[in-house]
């Protein structure tokens, strides 16, 4: 996708993080903007921003968990612009713990979000896409979803956030492939970010009543600790993250990442895949890390 000026981007998680930004450039290059949240106060904020900035730009608050939200996004988006052209299925949340002592309320908010929200996002706005292409003389789309180096590794005390990560790659791999199986003018990225300052670790403001209601487990409560204190500490911005992928948009680039020297992890996993080994140490480089996580699961299991 080489031009953008007077095409529709539709943005999920607008309201912060990667996805303000993804609206931020969208606006600057002269795109309209279809903003959805689920939190509408944030939403707001950057609705009101881009239109004072000139865009034209519509919002919805949206749970993107709910396939019928999505749906009405996608409605909204017709009713407002006729057409779609770049899809950021970009709403997540994160979690963590160990996988045993998560509940099914935690797995159903995190899955819900994070990978329901993708699957919802491209069966609702793909068709969209592939009907503007035959409208639309040289039509060019493009579709990224947002997932994570845990999309790529699997660090402990992570389970239920591993695996929605994992399934985006692989659904957006598969989505890239079928694209082509069917010649359609539409191109596909998966947007896999390190620790980056998004505000993703503090995402339990927006968690349902059964999650946010309920006592943190031990490894939930180190988990958080060890999340704010990453993600804290993170020295690429989400602005610099929004540019890359852009970047990547433009010159059809599949993978896209904050954090180029952590493939080195990825490397070391699929060796051992392919090497028929034991998965290795995560923290093989970084003791330390390992070191500070089993010592705050003794201290929350302690307190």
């Amino acid at each position: 996708m080489q031009t953008f000026a007077g095409k529709v981007a539709v943005i999920t998680g607008a309201g912060s993080g990667f996805g303000r930004e993804f609206a931020r450039i969208g606006a600057r290059l002269g795109m309209h903007l279809v903003l959805a949240d689920v939190q509408a106060d944030a939403l707001e904020a950057v609705r009101a921003e881009l239109s004072a900035a000139g865009s034209k730009v519509i919002s919805r608050r949206t749970d993107v968990s709910e396939d019928s939200e999505i749906a009405a996004l996608a409605k909204a988006t017709m009713d407002a612009f006729g057409s779609v052209h770049l899809v950021f299925n970009n709403a997540g949340v994160g979690s963590g713990g160990l996988v045993w002592e998560n509940s099914l309320a935690d797995w159903s908010w995190v899955l819900g979000v994070n990978l329901w929200g993708v699957v919802h996002g491209v069966r609702h706005f793909v068709p969209l896409m592939l009907e503007a292409a035959t409208r639309e003389p040289g039509y060019q789309g493009h579709i990224v979803n947002t997932a994570s180096m845990a999309g790529l590794l699997n660090a402990p005390n992570m389970g239920i956030y591993n695996v929605s990560k994992h399934a985006v790659v692989s659904l957006t791999e598969t989505l890239y492939q079928d694209l082509r199986l069917v010649e359609a003018p539409i191109g596909a990225s998966v947007l896999c970010p390190y620790f980056v300052p998004t505000g993703i670790s503090a995402s339990h403001r927006n968690a349902p009543s059964a999650v946010s209601g309920a006592p943190a487990t031990a490894s939930q409560q180190a988990a958080q600790v060890m999340s704010n204190k990453a993600v804290g500490s993170g020295k690429v911005s989400a602005t610099e993250v929004a540019e890359r992928t852009f970047e990547a948009i433009r010159a059809d680039q599949f993978y896209v990442f904050s954090h180029p020297h952590a493939l080195g992890n990825v490397e070391t996993r699929m060796k051992d895949i392919v090497g028929d080994r034991n998965p290795s140490d995560p923290f093989a480089a970084r003791p330390d890390v390992r070191d500070a996580l089993r010592n705050a699961l003794r201290a929350a299991r302690q307190g």
